[in-house]
């Protein structure tokens, strides 16, 4: 008999009244399509210390709501995994409805089938709505990417944030990188520890509603920039 996978998926969020309610329905949605190894144990909302209706508007659609009042991407990911007790995958996506719900089985399917112990899914291998990737997002991607070939000697098309780990193998990771460095520490990390590390093809659509926080502005993104190469050098 095949064991079953209990999965949760974990959307960190701020500010994200305006898509987070329509996009937990569409995870709840997308588990009817997962692998018959594998069943949706909950979705995580964590609200990073949003000042509008964001962690209402999760609650009412079925999530359950992980408070983490202290601002950082990473520290919103890491509450979310701790707070995952009762499961021994986990999904993490982003709250914008950037992410395509729909991928969900496409991103926990090597898990499952015990040929990856990373999945990340890969924008750039799938489909970007037009408008959806900016050009400092791609100059940023690319950074990365050089990064982690050269300094780790992992060759992936992109570290998006749809991604799939255990969770046992996310803790053993001992994440240090509490703001936007998290994606890319996540590799880092995987790769120190000789996890194996495959990119799949997602969807990738422009967020519904809100501002991003990661490249709304070319300060944002120069930010982003600046710690995705700190912590790669941190991580060594």
């Amino acid at each position: 008999m095949s064991t079953e996978h209990c999965i949760t998926v974990i959307i960190p969020c701020l500010n994200e009244e305006a898509n987070i309610g329509d996009h937990v329905r569409d995870v709840f949605d997308a588990a009817s399509t997962l692998p018959e190894e594998a069943r949706l144990q909950e979705v995580i909302v964590v609200d990073n210390g949003s000042t509008d209706a964001t962690a209402d508007k999760a609650a009412a659609a079925g999530a359950r709501v992980v408070d983490e009042p202290v601002r950082g991407y990473g520290r919103a990911c890491l509450a979310g995994a701790l707070s995952a007790d009762k499961a021994d995958l986990l999904v993490f996506m982003d709250g914008d409805r950037s992410d395509d719900p729909a991928d969900l089985p496409i991103v926990v399917s090597p898990l499952i089938l015990g040929v990856a112990d990373l999945v990340v899914g890969s924008r750039l291998q799938g489909s970007v709505q037009p408008g959806a990737l900016t050009t400092q997002q791609r100059f940023g991607n690319w950074l990365g990417r050089q990064g982690l070939s050269r300094m780790y000697g992992v060759h992936v098309t992109d570290f998006g944030p749809f991604r799939a780990i255990s969770r046992a193998d996310l803790l053993r990771l001992d994440m240090q990188e509490m703001t936007f460095g998290w994606p890319i520490e996540m590799i880092a990390r995987a790769a120190r520890a000789d996890l194996r590390v495959v990119n799949v093809p997602v969807s990738w659509r422009r967020r519904a509603g809100g501002e991003s926080k990661v490249s709304g502005d070319l300060k944002a993104s120069l930010k982003t920039g600046y710690r995705y190469v700190s912590t790669l050098v941190r991580c060594r």
